[in-house]
This record gives C-alpha cells, structure tokens and sequence, in this order.
C-alpha cells in the first residue's frame, strides 16, 4: 500500500512536470531544458544528502547500481521528450505509459511472487493509461511515426530499468546518498551529451523560473520513487508513477482548460480502479 501511494504522489509531480514541459520546450531545446532540470536538481538534493544522508553506508554495490541508475535514467528522460517532440500523444502514451510491465516482469525474475490477478491489475492500469492518451487530441498530423515508436521504447525501457537499478541501490545502502549519485550522475552524463550536440537553443530567461519548479518536481518524483526499494513491493511505485501521462491530461482539463471525452474518463476509472485494487 505504501509504495502505491508514494508512486501516486510521484505521479502527480511528474504531470506537474509535463505540464510546464509543454511551455519550455516551444521556446528551449530539449537537451538543454533537461540539462538545466538535473543539474538544478543535484542543487536541491545537495543540502538534504550532506545533512541526512549516510555516506558511510554507502556501499559499493550501492554506488555502481546509483551510477547506473542515473545514465540510464538519461536516456529514459531524452527518449520521453523526443518522442513526445516528434509524435502524437495517442502514440506515444500508450508505449511509454506500458513500461509497468517491464518493472513487474523484473520483480518476477528477481524472485518475487507475482500472482496472476496482480499481473491483470497492472495491465488494466496500462489500459487506461492508453486510452486516455490514444484519445487525446493531436495537431500532428504527419507524424514520423517509426522515429516516435523508437524514442517512445527507449523513454519506458529507460524508466523501468532506472527504477529497478535504483531499488537495487537503495536496498543495498543508503537512501539519500544513493539518490545523490544518481542525480550527479546524470546530471554529469546529460551534460556531455549537451556538450557534444550542435545547434542547442539555450533557454530564455523567461524560462528559468518554470526549469527551477520541474527540476524540484523531477527530484521529488525520481527521489521517492527510487526510495521504494526498501518498502515491500517497490515494483509497485514504478506502477502507480505511469499514472503522471494521465494525470497530466488530467491537470490539462483542470488548469488549461483542455477537453476530455468520456473516453478518457473512462481510461482514468479503469487506471485508479486497477491501482485500487493492488492496494488491496
């Protein structure tokens, strides 16, 4: 129960999140608006790590498994935004809302028991994420589609794995150092990869005040959802986060106004209903 509802709060960060990802990037690159975001993220963490963290239990094993976590966790995030750059929601959505599968499928193979109707709870909750984005509207209308399917495959595998990397650590040390190293880590890795690109638009100052609240969001969400490695059932957390694509349209209806159908209202009860009923 307690790792669904973290993952539920991360959610929400996370389509905070996507909300002002839709204003940053008409004006900023995606590289460096995500530059920008983990870097400023490691700045947030920075205080409570040093003061809360123990670094004295952070192990080896804690160390790598952070490390990976965090280059991994960098190609998740530049999938997302290529995908969501290029492609229609209704196509994107659906495949990086599905990565669940990959978290539950990893909880299996680690020794967990995952009984059948929790296998069909976190299908209908990627359901219903689904529906609500494959009904969303799209302005679109020659997407590249091949392109948008690979990015969208490379933002849910990086996401799932980055969760798992991330338990693995946290299990094995320390909760907030290895948080630590992860966001230093990807800040590090997303910085070189700024480096070497060309042709970056930087982000305007009217910019910065939106980057700073998603690098909190973004450090919130990642922080509490990684920290579900030492709860029982941790998978659960990656599972009720790929909610944040709904909740972001969701957030869209309440804050700007954007139309749902009943569709995606429908998509929204099958989603929670699922969630529902793995808390039970």
């Amino acid at each position: 129960m307690a790792s669904l509802m973290i993952g539920l709060i991360a959610a929400l960060f996370w389509g905070l999140h996507d909300i002002f990802v839709r204003y940053v990037t008409q004006s900023t690159g995606v590289l460096p608006a995500l530059t920008t975001v983990l870097v400023t993220g490691c700045l947030v963490l920075a205080a409570p790590s040093l003061v809360w963290g123990d670094w004295s239990n952070l192990t080896q094993k804690s160390g790598l498994f952070s490390v990976l976590s965090g280059l991994v966790y960098v190609l998740g995030c530049i999938g997302l935004y290529k995908a969501f750059a290029i492609g229609p929601v209704r196509l994107v959505a659906p495949i990086v809302g599905a990565y669940p599968i990959l978290s539950i499928a990893w909880a299996g193979i680690s020794g967990q028991p995952v009984s059948w109707d929790q296998w069909l709870a976190v299908l209908f909750v990627v359901a219903g994420v689904a529906i609500v984005g494959s009904l969303s509207p799209d302005g679109n209308t020659e997407p590249n589609s091949a392109k948008a399917i690979g990015w969208a495959i490379l933002g849910g595998s990086g996401f799932a794995i980055a969760f798992a990397l991330g338990h693995i650590a946290v299990q094995a040390g320390d909760e907030l150092s290895s948080l630590m190293v992860t966001r230093l880590t990807a800040a590090a890795f997303v910085t070189v990869i700024l480096l070497c690109a060309k042709n970056q638009k930087a982000p305007t100052k009217g910019t910065w005040p939106l980057l700073g609240a998603m690098a909190l969001l973004d450090t919130l969400a990642l922080s509490i959802v990684i920290s579900a490695g030492s709860l029982q059932n941790p998978e659960y957390a990656a599972v009720a986060a790929s909610l944040f694509g709904l909740i972001t349209v969701f957030l869209a209806w309440v804050f700007l106004k954007e139309r749902m159908s009943i569709g995606q209202w429908g998509g929204v009860v099958i989603a929670f209903s699922a969630i529902a009923y793995l808390a039970i």
